[in-house]
């Protein structure tokens, strides 16, 4: 290779997994309210959510300790996020494991399967035990 094709080598794109693994450790991190740690987990878990741009517009600020999420800005926001129904009822779920909204916990009817044993872990945490399993039955 000559030195002509080095200098104009474009350099790596970021690797999207790395930067989703970074964000959430760093969301985890500078989330102290245990509540808000079951919520922001239980985004992290779904995924879907917390990698639309427009989401993490409304949900991370920046600290001085690194980014956190700030899940009282996405309440009134829940239908200018182009979220699809099953993020929405999923959002509004995890929502109200912090008091932000009147979703029911019967919404739980609406989730479908990968949803729904990401938010039975989060009412664990959120009851402060993690040693309940959640699975499929054999």
């Amino acid at each position: 290779m000559s030195s002509t094709e080095t200098e104009t080598a474009a350099p790596e794109a970021p690797d999207p997994e790395a930067e989703y693994q970074q964000l959430s450790t760093e969301l985890l991190r500078n989330t102290r309210i245990p509540r808000h740690r079951a919520a922001v987990q239980a985004l992290i878990e779904e995924r879907t959510i917390l990698s639309l741009p427009a989401v993490q517009r409304a949900l991370i600020v920046d600290s001085s300790k690194g980014r956190a999420a700030q899940l009282t800005e996405l309440a009134g926001l829940q239908y200018a996020l182009g979220l699809d129904e099953g993020q929405r009822r999923f959002l509004g779920l995890v929502l109200s494991m912090v008091g932000i909204g009147i979703t029911t916990l019967s919404a739980v009817e609406d989730l479908d399967d990968r949803r729904l044993p990401i938010i039975l872990r989060a009412i664990l945490r959120l009851a402060g035990n993690e040693d309940i399993a959640v699975g499929r039955r054999l």
